[in-house]
This record gives C-alpha cells, structure tokens and sequence, in this order.
C-alpha cells in the first residue's frame, strides 16, 4: 500500500514509518526536518508541517489509507492536533482517501475512565487531566470531535501513558474506556496495534482503548 504518515519523526511515528517499510509499504512523510530523520532515504518526503495545507494535500496525494502519530510536544498550549487534523480530514476528502489510523490518548473522552475505581477516577480526572494534561488533553478532544464527525474511515487509538520499553505482545483493549487500573503500555506494543489496523475492519469509526 501508498501510506502517508504525518508525525513520522516522533517516537511513536517513527516506529510506525520503521513497520510500514518492513512490511514493504510505500511511505510518504511530511517532514519539517528531513536532514535529521534517520530513515530519509527509504521514504518519500514532503518537506513542510502539518500546519501547511499544501504540504498537507501533497503528503496525502495518492495515498491508499493515513496514518498520523501527530501531538503535543510539550504541556503548553500548542494546538497541534486543533490546526493540523482539521487540514489532514480536508485533504483526504478532497483527494478521495477514506482510512486514517490515527494514535490519540485515552483522555479524550469523557467517559473514559468509567472503569477506573472511585479514588483513580478522581485523581486522573482532577489532577492529571484537569491540570497536569490539560491542554494535550484538550487537544485529544478536539482530535476525536474531528474525525468523528467527519465522513472517514477512522481509528483512533487511545492509549493512557506511553514508555519506551520493549513491546510484551499482549495487552488489553476496550471500545466503551480505558480498562480497569490502566495506565501504561509501551509505543511498540501501541505501534503494532495501529499497523495491524490497516487491514483490519474492526474498530473503523471507533475508537478504541489500549493499555497493559
């Protein structure tokens, strides 16, 4: 498949580009630092941000399906995801590509943590995404709102904590919240999931939660 990838510098992008080559996938990634992403020379770039809705519309040009790891990059007020999925939904319309597996987090919904007990649901929802990850969070919602609205075939899988230990293989998945004293899994493990996602019909227009 022709897959475009947006956020393919980031740690869980970059698994993702590393996947989709190993496989033997074509990848087009935009990227605002060419010269320093380590697989330069087995993709096809678009140079640009994913703020640029030309570089935007060429990335997804001729594309079988989307992938995005796209997020903040800090705690402060970005809006990364609030600018660039808006641009990423327009250009897959208008250049007719319907599926995008997109990496989001598992505060983007509301009742995300039904499952949680009592004291975990208050602290997460209180502390951590109130005040903590307010604005990351903020953008989560507003990524969800987005692509659920809109007439794609969208995934958006949705982690809670991300680290970089290796991948165990095994992990547990909820469509309606975050399952029970979830709270971390690894990129690798996240990473697999969404690749297994471009020829799964499952979770299309759903998001689905991921977690050890």
């Amino acid at each position: 498949m022709k897959i475009a990838i947006f956020g393919a510098s980031g740690g869980t992008g970059l698994l993702l580009t590393s996947r989709c080559l190993a496989v033997g996938h074509q990848v087009t990634a935009l990227l605002r630092s060419p010269d320093t992403f380590p697989l330069r020379d087995r993709v096809n770039f678009v140079y640009g941000n994913a703020f640029d809705a030309h570089a935007v519309r060429e990335t997804v040009e001729g594309a079988d399906l989307v992938v995005s790891a796209l997020g903040a990059r800090s705690l402060k007020k970005e809006e990364v995801l609030e600018r660039a999925v808006p641009l990423i939904v327009a250009a897959m319309q208008e250049s007719r590509v319907r599926r995008i597996i997109a990496l989001g987090s598992a505060g983007a919904l509301p009742d995300s943590l039904d499952k949680q007990p009592a004291w975990r649901r208050w602290f997460v929802q209180k502390i951590v995404y109130n005040t903590f990850l307010k604005w990351p969070v903020a953008s989560q919602i507003s990524q969800y709102a987005t692509l659920s609205t809109s007439n794609l075939d969208w995934t958006m899988v949705m982690p809670p904590m991300l680290n970089n230990t290796p991948a165990r293989g095994a992990y547990r998945l909820d469509g309606d919240a975050l399952p029970r004293n979830g709270s971390r899994i690894s990129r690798e493990d996240v990473a697999d999931f969404m690749m297994q996602q471009v020829e799964s019909p499952q979770w299309i227009r759903k998001g689905v939660y991921i977690t050890w």
